[in-house]
């Protein structure tokens, strides 16, 4: 069942999708990309003057209420500054790049299922000029023993935390630690692409400053997590993110206003921010549920990874084929006007696997775990029907 519309006009699963997400009574997650334009244009009207004064002057080139933003993330982040850029994917370049000019390292370590490595078209390599080598194809994030057995040098050390495609799993605070530390025992300097570092602070049992404090940078986003229209910020000492502005002129990356985006970050961060660890803790208990479900149904080899979420976002996996999977997903939200998987499913590992990625946030909050084994329950009869 593709995702794409069919030639006679019949919506795709993925409108179908969208639409029962705005319209279920149920769902998991309403994630804003789903929402409509005038939606989230009446969301930034009505938030935007809690967290700014709109009376100020309008940005030009990085001013104003962007300064203000940046601001605000350093102390968040308990750095020296921070630099916001319009998308991750340069602002990681960036900083990786001005990391190269300072320990004369042009390679980058990361795991094979980092962002930039699935998701950027071998960006680094092919616009920055850094070589890219992999440290573990485990997944997990790498340990101490294997940067220390590692054979090549390498100037940075580049850890996505949480690491989303192996099921948004974060080590333990001792493992990061001890990771880090074997990192500098080797000269390399460590950047955190964190995207969802927002949401680490639970698993971790420390403040985001302290989790930031670990590494000599960090990028993180504002549209993952806290719902903004996009973006992105650098962190770090005030000497890189000052060398950074500079490269995201060069990038394409001064534009000339930015305040709608800001804004709606600002709006995230005094909004979601705060709930993020009530939604992890939530998405623990859905996943007890999704699992105590799945085993009263009958549905064996169902997998909720991590068994325990890291964070209030993890994978479920099906012995379905992916589009019988999607079909039943959107037909019980259509019929039932609960959506329990609010996200597309995608053939994976062995033949016969289907897998897709839970988000549990504000809309989650109002289901029970009686709610959830309910749902599944419905779901898996939908799945065995011819």
């Amino acid at each position: 069942m593709s995702d794409t519309a069919a030639k006679d006009g019949t919506p795709s699963v993925r409108e179908r999708r969208t639409a029962a997400n705005r319209e279920a009574r149920l769902a998991l997650s309403r994630a804003p990309v789903r929402a409509t334009l005038r939606d989230r244009l009446t969301w930034l009207t009505e938030a935007a003057a809690e967290v700014h004064d709109l009376d100020e002057p309008a940005d030009v080139y990085g001013d104003g209420v962007v300064s203000a933003l940046e601001d605000r993330v350093a102390a968040l982040l308990g750095t020296e500054a921070a630099a916001f850029f319009p998308t991750g994917t340069m602002a990681q370049q960036v900083a990786l790049r001005c990391w190269a000019g300072r320990t004369g390292g042009r390679t980058v370590a990361l795991h094979p299922l980092a962002h930039p490595e699935v998701h950027e078209r071998h960006a680094f390599s092919q616009v920055s000029g850094l070589r890219p080598v992999h440290l573990s194809a485990e997944p997990r994030l790498p340990t101490a023993a294997e940067i220390r057995d590692f054979a090549e040098p390498f100037g940075a050390l580049m850890l996505e935390l949480p690491l989303r495609d192996a099921g948004f799993v974060l080590p333990t605070w001792e493992e990061l630690t001890a990771t880090v530390e074997a990192a500098r025992e080797r000269d390399a300097v460590v950047h955190f692409d964190g995207a969802r570092l927002w949401e680490t602070t639970v698993h971790f049992g420390r403040p985001l400053a302290e989790i930031a404090g670990l590494a000599d940078s960090v990028y993180v986003s504002f549209y993952k997590s806290l719902g903004g229209f996009g973006g992105a910020a650098l962190a770090g000492p005030r000497t890189l993110v000052e060398e950074a502005k500079c490269w995201r002129h060069r990038y394409g990356g001064m534009v000339f206003q930015q305040f709608p985006t800001v804004l709606s970050a600002l709006v995230g961060l005094d909004r979601e921010l705060p709930r993020l660890p009530e939604y992890v803790r939530h998405a623990r208990v859905v996943a007890a549920a999704l699992r105590e479900g799945f085993a009263a149904a009958g549905a064996s080899g169902a997998r909720v990874h991590p068994a325990e979420p890291h964070t209030h976002q993890f994978q479920v996996w099906l012995p379905y084929d992916a589009d019988a999977v999607a079909e039943a997903a959107v037909r019980q939200a259509e019929e039932t006007s609960v959506l329990l998987f609010a996200g597309p499913w995608q053939a994976g590992g062995p033949p016969g696997l289907a897998s897709t990625e839970v988000t549990v946030d504000a809309a989650g909050l109002e289901w029970t775990a009686g709610d959830v084994r309910a749902a599944v329950d419905d779901f898996v009869f939908r799945l065995s029907k011819p």
